[in-house]
């Protein structure tokens, strides 16, 4: 099994979305492990359920300290529990800029709503107020906005005729004991979905000039120039001509270089069946570590080796702006 992602969760009260997280990831097969629980309130009831179950923890109280200042005895705290993901769960602080910016499309917060709708507090109420036939829970990324990020997964909660705020909060709460842990494991291990690896190589890939997609031999691949006479310089692979494995097959400037990457680093490189012989070379997707910026730059010198001579000009033009 792949090593697991390695999570802090911040809490303010009694914590039971933690409790949730916690326990699913007692399972053999939950991708996440927690290393630490931390608050702002010494005294938050979930501490002494973290503490039973032996997962380190600390607090810290935010009052009498600046928001930065208190952010930055948290983040210490997290990083010093070698965690890779932040978890709200239930953190009643509304957290700094910078804070923010350094665990960016890390950290991940559950809330009582169906968002975009019911951005802050009192989303039960306003929802029955509104007439909804459904309400819910929504997990998202965290932005500086708040409750703005892009949204993960939902579950949508049905409105009884009867509800209060409170009756439809204890459902709601249920789903989210069960959306939360499911929506932390699928993204701790999105970098072993292809479809979501696709999506990170078409993004990069489409950011460069005149360039644009077509399949080839069944997976896609990124031309530049016209729809007519657009040279290819990369193409996805996923089984691939047989190939197990998942990756962006790339332009080298020649055998010789696709021999050195070969022989330098053997786990990111390999010889695509294909193209190897045309001096292409493959640089894995799928080992969950996967240096977006180092591939954005191999996409770059692919398409610099095929673009038009005029266009890779005014390229250069444009960096040294």
């Amino acid at each position: 099994m792949a090593e697991k992602a390695r999570i802090a969760i911040l809490i303010s009260g009694r914590g039971s979305n933690m409790g949730a997280l916690i326990y699913a990831a007692k399972s053999d097969d939950c991708p996440y492990e927690i290393m630490l629980v931390a608050s702002n309130d010494p005294d938050a009831a979930g501490l002494k359920l973290a503490k039973a179950e032996n997962i380190p923890t600390f607090a810290e109280p935010h009052k009498g300290r600046s928001r930065e200042e208190h952010d930055q005895i948290m983040h210490e705290a997290v990083v010093d529990a070698g965690a890779d993901y932040i978890v709200l769960a239930g953190y009643m602080r509304i957290l700094s800029d910078s804070f923010v910016r350094k665990w960016a499309e890390r950290m991940l917060n559950i809330h009582p709503s169906l968002l975009p709708k019911y951005k802050g507090l009192n989303t039960y109420q306003r929802a029955i107020d509104a007439g909804d036939s459904h309400s819910g829970c929504s997990v998202h990324l965290v932005t500086p906005e708040l409750d703005d990020g892009p949204v993960l997964a939902q579950t949508e909660v049905a409105i009884l005729p009867d509800d209060t705020a409170d009756s439809l909060a204890e459902r709601i709460l249920i789903a989210e004991h069960q959306l939360y842990p499911d929506s932390l494991s699928r993204y701790v291990t999105r970098e072993a979905d292809p479809e979501w690896i696709l999506a990170q190589v078409r993004q990069h890939a489409l950011e460069l000039d005149e360039t644009h997609e077509r399949a080839s031999f069944g997976s896609p691949g990124w031309r530049v120039g016209s729809e007519k006479t657009g040279k290819y310089f990369a193409y996805f692979t996923h089984r691939l001509h047989g190939e197990a494995g998942i990756g962006l097959l790339v332009k080298t400037t020649g055998l010789d270089e696709q021999s050195a990457l070969l022989e330098a680093d053997p786990e990111l490189y390999y010889l695509p069946k294909f193209y190897g012989k045309s001096g292409w070379i493959a640089v894995r997707l799928d080992t969950g570590r996967t240096d977006w910026d180092h591939i954005a730059d191999w996409l770059a010198k692919s398409w610099r080796m095929v673009a038009p001579k005029k266009l890779v000009k005014l390229q250069q033009i444009a960096d040294e702006f």
